[in-house]
């Protein structure tokens, strides 16, 4: 009885908890480092297919932003044009 101990009627056994315990924080010390892993092989594949890459992310980027500025502004004339605004 002595690994044995009673908490509000409730037996323990410290021993068992104890391993428990210890084998929980080996799990979690692995799944960590599991995932410490796989972010890098992630990381370092994102890397190597940005490189990849004919057109620079930031440059497709700007190609959008212009395109839609001029979309818009295509827009806002054929609004005007409509309407008869002269704003």
């Amino acid at each position: 009885m002595a690994t044995n101990q009673i908490f509000n009627g409730l037996q323990v056994n410290r021993s068992l908890l104890a391993g428990g315990v210890v084998l929980t924080g080996v799990g979690s010390l692995l799944g960590a480092a599991g995932a410490a892993m796989v972010c890098a092989a992630l990381f370092t594949a994102g890397r190597g297919w940005l490189r990849s890459l004919e057109t620079a992310p930031t440059a497709l980027a700007q190609r959008a932003l212009h395109d839609a500025k001029v979309a818009s502004s295509a827009g806002w004339d054929a609004w005007r044009a409509q309407h008869g605004s002269p704003n």
